[in-house]
């Protein structure tokens, strides 16, 4: 479908078929269709800061308008998006000339990894501060002392523009523009490998964080309303904070539910610093080991990027997608997993219970499903992280129950383990969208349950994905089909 001078992270991470061609280029990659038309980056420079497409904020280095205009050389380049600065000037500038060809001045591929790692954070001292010594001092406080100090975090935190809360788009909505500039360059739907296998639409995945003893004694609070639903999930527990007998766990996996490790002692100095972590990370591994955990999750879901693959695991569940009113806030703005190294990320994308009905005080569970609306419409992954340690609050099993019933009749979600999302999202990873004889089919290890999507003109990629079922191979009459018919506004069945 595509050539290019350099490693295009945006066709990696979405699988559009692409073939890397030699060239001596040093200052600009080229992404080359079918028909001729090309999108170019920069490969290095820029200014690094905030900067706004369209009313979308990016992060990361943009080159500068007088650095484009030089780097383009002549010809009928003209501005066709104005990219601002954080104060609101006009610093940089999509590009199109008269041929077609667009020129981002960022490279799509670093924006995608501001996002996912909060690059965009602010290197304040403050709240981890008082992140730590609200752990030093929590085993001393009564239960209403810390329920005060978690509000009083909260009331400290102001809350930003970005990341929005409870719904933040955009990563999607760049990725989206970006299908369609690529639909222009190529003149035709662009195939790539879709998101969830068999011909699912979207995904459910349920999770929880065991914190205490009372909450390992209360696990049927929440497990019973699973079982209702006919539906497995996920369990984190702390190794040495209380005792989690062998046949708790035995009869969790016996339901097809996945055991997972929630740090050491649920303190907040797992992560503290590397000399801690190193001291730890032993005692994580054994638990691991015995457990039979492939996953993890930080307490208060404490993080930094570039120590999460040193633990060792084969998923992290440490990150939300917004969530500023955590005591370790951010999020890494998608609903989709992403890479970090060797690890895969599954990000949290509801509202955690205990925040949303103990610390905001909301009286039902209208904000989880309007948030699980946005999801599905987009085409993402509901992860839910419940806590039996809270299922005492009459809301949080009401509405973990009503959000169950919304969902349990949605024949294009994909309900899965967080073990199974990232087995499948390894296996997408290693898969192709390739040509063959006559149209395009899928190889690889998705083979047998991926499937050929196109993005279109006039239809967000992420949310209308016209579909070819697995292992069809794609024909010229298909492509011609999704060509003539109108795809925009099409809603997932």
């Amino acid at each position: 479908m595509f050539t290019s001078t350099h490693r295009f992270a945006f066709f990696e991470y979405f699988r559009v078929p692409y073939r890397m061609i030699d060239s001596s280029e040093r200052n600009v990659g080229t992404v080359r269709g079918p028909g001729g038309g090309s999108l170019r980056w920069p490969l290095s420079g820029g200014v690094a800061g905030r900067h706004d497409l369209d009313g979308t904020p990016l992060f990361g280095h943009v080159l500068p308008d007088r650095t484009a205009r030089r780097l383009l050389g002549p010809g009928d380049w003209r501005v066709d998006v104005p990219i601002l600065d954080a104060r609101g000037r006009h610093v940089a500038s999509v590009w199109r000339d008269g041929d077609g060809d667009v020129f981002l001045p960022f490279d799509p591929g670093e924006v995608m990894h501001q996002f996912w790692s909060e690059g965009y954070r602010s290197a304040g001292r403050l709240r981890p501060l008082l992140v730590r010594t609200y752990y030093l001092v929590r085993p001393a406080l009564p239960r209403r002392a810390q329920l005060a100090a978690r509000r009083l975090f909260a009331r400290l935190h102001r809350v930003p523009a970005f990341p929005a809360w409870p719904v933040e788009t955009a990563l999607h909505d760049l990725q989206d523009r970006l299908f369609a500039l690529l639909v222009d360059v190529a003149g035709q739907p662009v195939p790539w490998l879709d998101l969830w296998p068999a011909g699912h639409t979207w995904a459910v995945v349920l999770t929880h964080d065991v914190e205490t003893a009372a909450g390992c004694r209360d696990l049927h609070l929440l497990r019973d309303i699973e079982r209702e639903h006919g539906r497995p999930s996920e369990w984190n527990f702390v190794p040495l904070r209380y005792p989690v007998a062998d046949d708790v766990l035995a009869g969790l996996r016996a339901e097809g539910c996945e055991i997972g490790v929630h740090g050491v002692r649920h303190d907040g100095r797992d992560l503290g610093s590397r000399r801690t972590l190193r001291r730890r990370l032993p005692v994580m591994r054994e638990y691991a080991a015995r457990w039979g955990a492939v996953g993890f999750r930080s307490p208060a879901t404490q993080r930094t990027w570039a120590w999460m693959p040193l633990l060792g695991f084969d998923y992290d569940m440490s990150y939300h997608d917004t969530a500023p009113y955590e005591p370790t806030p951010g999020g890494g703005c998608s609903w989709l997993p992403y890479p970090n190294g060797d690890l895969v990320e599954l990000p949290i994308t509801l509202p955690q219970d205990h925040t949303l009905f103990t610390i905001l005080g909301h009286p039902d569970e209208s904000v989880w499903l309007d948030k699980a609306a946005a999801i599905r419409a987009r085409g993402g992954m509901m992860l839910v992280l419940t806590h039996p340690d809270y299922a005492t609050d009459p809301r949080a099993a009401a509405g973990y129950r009503r959000l169950l019933d919304t969902v349990r009749d949605d024949e294009g979600a994909w309900w899965a383990n967080p073990g199974e999302v990232s087995a499948w999202w390894r296996q997408r990873a290693a898969s192709t969208v390739e040509q063959v004889e006559g149209g395009w089919t899928v190889t690889g290890p998705a083979a047998d349950s991926g499937r050929v999507v196109y993005a279109l003109a006039e239809a967000p990629a992420l949310a209308t994905r016209p579909t070819i079922l697995p292992n069809h191979i794609i024909s010229r009459q298909d492509i011609q089909h999704l060509r003539d018919e109108s795809w925009a506004g099409r809603a997932h069945p």
